[in-house]
């Protein structure tokens, strides 16, 4: 069912999150395009009859850890409460998630609550409640009952006082939550007829809750939906409303960078190295402007081990010497990492205290067994982002694995070195629970840092920034590492579960940019001049009144009073001069200028939204609430329509027609986002600044395309020697094989080119230099792939800088606002440059490159600029 979703999704039938989610969920959520994607494939699903066909809503999200399926969950509490749902049960299979999910939906003052400080639904105030069972239920809240699978299939079976029962989702519909739900299908992936005869099953309690109601919802998240299994398919091929795995969830630059640490050390040398890297990564945030706490996991087999190892970790920790921390740095990051504390402490007694301090026993907790699996201990594992949490190192034996939401976890060390092999070859299962632990890791932390956040897009907080320059210190910021001894059949066993999850791809490849020593020996490499432009909020400094369509809008309220009355049977059908008297409707116009004053302000004072410290963010010139409420350019003008039985209002009247405008007000000013715009004036920077060689990963590289050598000879319908080629920057082209269709074709046409210009340097763009452009409409970040420098020399020197961007077919459509944003450079980038330079500068882009179905347009554009 996702697929066809997705493809509505695809062909622009989008739709928009409703103003009631976006407000309503806390003001440090910033939803990324695949949550919205998320929701907007409910949406069509709820209101697309052809495709609910009527039937009852049992809908499953499968989505990759970290994605952040606690907030869709909080975001579909919202639609369902407005689509006139109240109960709400989350159920889980595990207990010690409970208490976390309790917070997240419960309680303000923790720093990972989902919902803003005030719900607020159509202009009223929506209170939450936690119930026991739904008895009790309010029917202007949002009750939420929390359980585990186990307890309500126990509560179904022996009903007690206070627990939920059968009788619970047989009353008003119920909005059924199941996280983790994979574990629900014991009876589904059962095939014999002694399985399918056995007792009732917790996916028996379920489907007996879900069933109970017709209009009871259930709603599934998972992020390991076995679609392999024959059963699970048939059972949820149809109710998958969105599909984002792991795999996906990683390409796509959500999840940490996940390497293997190996060594020879033992483990407390393992676990001292962890050490040494987490207050490395520490110093590198702060030197970021960022804080950060990153936290190491200590990982044993049993808990003897783990007990004692906790004991000699913190002996040796008090006893530790310079000498040894100076032993660690043979080689690679931990040297790295040293060095770095030597420049700022030649003794490294600094680090030593750092180290002493920031490890000590206070700072660490145990989570080995079920004793440690209490209340305030899940609360404290779930919350070691918190300035206020103290947790630096968790000692753990197997109490982690699973509904464990952390983002600053960066070293695991794996203090044991057996290895548990599974059959064929295949991962054995604690193998695979090892790679379970690493997924929880690799939750990315984000971050701008001072120094990179200028011109950035707020989401680029949350994805990998460094993929492209693997020998960027900062690196280290985004990437776990996973300690553990030297082991090459373990390390392959644990690398085969990793790709099973989804957190590697199949293959992984570097490649390295470097660009020719004959080209950095050229005056154009050090004095040519590239230009950018940056990106800048549009202010709304000179916005002095409301959207005309949400003041001049028609706002009618119907408030006739219909009073009960006795009829006898023997009454003729005439109706009554009394009653014909109370039928008699007016039409009564009120502009909300004219409406006493206190009705006015004291309705207003109901919307959180429209508070004049909020609207005062919208509407800067605004210069008080009464204003607001008066003034032509706001809501003064703004009529309200009352359709009554009666010829004079009264304040509930006046109060229910003031709701209906201020709630359609609230909607307009929550949907009121920061726009962003690219300017037109484009600054100077030197080439020699900018360019620099750059290692790249690339996951799963492509025959011929992504990740492949141009110079390659076997590669002959596309191959160029870019190596010997002097127009050619770089060493060699490992883009898209639409990238090397269009470097082909510039090879072919490139002798011409300089006997008309002096100069011609095909520079690769994307992800090498520092080089984005933002679009001039909406401030959306492009590298565009290629940056073509033609330079013509004589009294009046000339270089133009071209834009070219391939595309493949598939992508025509999607990045049009590229292609749209280039035709217009010529016309609006302004080439600005404080160097003593009388050379006449240039900035063009051409349309996209695209060998199957735009090589006319684009040959024809490309003569046009070239010959100008």
């Amino acid at each position: 069912m996702f697929q066809q979703l997705d493809l509505l999704y695809q062909f622009g039938t989008q739709r928009d999150l409703p103003p009631y989610i976006i407000q309503n969920l806390a003001s440090s959520i910033v939803l990324r395009e695949y949550q919205k994607h998320a929701f907007s494939n409910t949406l069509e699903y709820l209101n697309n009859e052809k495709i609910s066909k009527n039937r009852q809503t049992h809908l499953l999200y499968h989505m990759a850890t970290g994605s952040g399926k606690t907030v869709m969950m909080a975001g579909l509490v919202l639609e369902f409460y407005r689509r006139g749902y109240r109960n709400f049960l989350f159920f889980v299979n595990q207990t010690n998630i409970i208490e976390k999910t309790r917070a997240n939906f419960l309680d303000p003052t923790s720093s990972k609550y989902l919902f803003a400080e005030s719900i607020e639904i159509d202009g009223v105030r929506v209170p939450i409640n936690e119930l026991t069972n739904f008895a009790a239920s309010d029917p202007s809240s949002i009750n939420f009952c929390f359980s585990t699978t186990q307890k309500l299939h126990m509560d179904f079976l022996d009903p007690k006082e206070n627990s939920l029962t059968q009788e619970d989702f047989e009353g008003l519909p119920v909005v059924m939550i199941s996280d983790e739900s994979h574990h629900v299908n014991t009876r589904t992936r059962k095939t014999t007829k002694s399985e399918v005869e056995e007792d009732r099953s917790w996916e028996d309690t379920v489907g007996l809750a879900f069933s109970g109601n017709k209009d009871n919802v259930l709603l599934e998240f998972t992020a390991t939906v076995d679609l392999r299994d024959p059963s699970i398919l048939k059972k949820y091929k149809d109710k998958i409303v969105f599909d984002y795995p792991l795999a996906r969830f990683r390409e796509s630059g959500f999840t940490k960078d996940f390497q293997n640490f190996q060594s020879y050390h033992d483990p407390w040398e393992r676990t001292l190295q962890a050490l040494v890297l987490s207050e490395y990564r520490r110093a590198l945030f702060a030197d970021g402007g960022v804080f950060s706490k990153p936290v190491v996991l200590l990982k044993s087999q049993r808990i003897d081990d783990s007990k004692s190892f906790y004991d000699e970790f913190f002996r040796r920790l008090q006893g530790l010497a310079e000498e040894e921390l100076l032993g660690l740095a043979t080689d690679g990051i931990v040297q790295q990492a040293v060095t770095y504390f030597k420049k700022k402490d030649a003794t490294l007694s600094s680090l030593r205290l750092s180290l002493q301090q920031s490890f000590s026993e206070e700072n660490a907790i145990i989570m080995n067994g079920s004793t440690d699996n209490s209340a305030e201990k899940q609360l404290a594992v779930n919350s070691l982002e918190d300035r206020t949490n103290p947790y630096r190192i968790i000692f753990t034996v197997d109490m982690l694995n699973e509904g464990w939401d952390v983002l600053n976890l960066y070293d695991i060390v794996r203090l044991y070195e057996t290895r548990q092999g599974g059959k064929a070859g295949k991962p054995g299962a604690y193998t695979i629970k090892e790679a379970q632990l690493i997924g929880r890791g690799a939750r990315y932390f984000p971050f701008l840092l001072n120094d990179e956040g200028i011109d950035r897009d707020p989401q680029d907080a949350f994805i990998r920034k460094y993929d492209s320059d693997l020998d960027n210190p900062k690196r280290l910021l985004e990437t776990l590492l996973y300690h553990s001894k030297q082991d090459s059949k373990y390390i392959n066993e644990l690398r085969s579960a990793l790709r099973e999850t989804g957190l590697l791809p199949d293959e992984v490849t570097e490649v390295t940019y470097e660009i020719k020593d004959s080209f950095r020996k050229t005056d154009f490499f050090h004095k040519a001049l590239v230009f950018s432009n940056r990106r800048e909020e549009v202010s709304r400094e000179d916005v002095s009144g409301l959207d005309n369509r949400v003041k001049s809008a028609i706002y009618q309220v119907d408030v006739s009073e219909r009073p009960s009355r006795l009829v006898s049977l023997f009454d003729s059908d005439a109706v009554h001069p009394k009653a014909q008297a109370e039928s008699e409707t007016y039409q009564i116009r009120r502009r909300i200028k004219d409406i006493p004053l206190n009705v006015t302000l004291g309705t207003l004072a109901r919307f959180d939204t429209l508070r004049f410290d909020a609207l005062r963010h919208y509407f800067p010139k605004l210069t008080s609430a009464r204003e607001f409420i008066t003034s032509a350019a706001y809501l003064g003008e703004t009529e309200v329509t009352f359709q009554s039985n009666r010829a004079v209002l009264i304040a509930a009247d006046l109060v229910a027609g003031l709701r209906k405008v201020f709630s359609a007000v609230s909607r307009h000013v929550v949907g009121i986002q920061v726009t962003y715009r690219g300017t037109s004036r484009f600054d100077a920077k030197r080439l020699s600044q900018v360019a620099r060689d750059k290692r790249l990963q690339i996951a799963n590289p492509v025959a011929g395309g992504l990740g492949t050598s141009q110079n390659d000879g076997s590669e002959s319908d596309m191959s160029v020697d870019l190596a010997s080629a002097d127009w050619y920057v770089y060493n060699d082209n490992f883009g898209t094989s639409e990238e090397k269709s269009f470097v082909k074709y510039f090879s072919t046409v490139v002798d011409d080119l300089k006997k008309e210009f002096g100069e011609v340097y095909l520079f690769r763009n994307e992800r090498l230099a520092d080089l984005a452009i933002y679009s001039f409409d909406s401030g959306e970040r492009f590298e565009p792939d290629f940056l073509l420098f033609l330079r013509k020399d004589g009294d009046a020197p000339t270089q133009q800088q071209i834009y070219v961007e391939p595309k493949g077919p598939h992508l025509l459509g999607t990045d049009k606002w590229k292609e749209d944003f280039l035709l217009t450079l010529e016309e609006n980038a302004v080439p600005h440059t404080v160097y003593v330079d009388n050379t006449k500068y240039r900035i063009v882009g051409l349309p996209f490159y695209n060998a199957e179905n735009r090589m006319a347009e684009f040959r024809s554009a490309f003569k046009a600029v070239t010959n100008n």
